[in-house]
């Protein structure tokens, strides 16, 4: 398996970001503050920002649906 760093100046991976979507983190700013990525230089923000919403978007598809009778 790869690994492929998203924000270089504090090592975040894109595993970093979609077990963090897993874990309930869906805003961007909750990814900062979890894993330090984007708060440096800036140059990731793109990436770290499309990276965070393919993953939520992965977690809200595998989520149960409740039917409602």
């Amino acid at each position: 398996m790869h690994v492929m760093y998203i924000c270089m100046c504090n090592a975040v991976t894109d595993g970093d970001i979609r077990r963090a979507a897993a874990d309930g983190v869906h805003q961007f700013a909750d990814l900062q503050a979890r894993t330090g990525c984007s708060d440096c230089c800036g140059c990731c923000e793109q990436d770290a920002r499309a990276t965070l919403s393919k993953a939520v978007e992965q977690v809200m598809l595998a989520m149960p649906v409740a039917v409602i009778a």
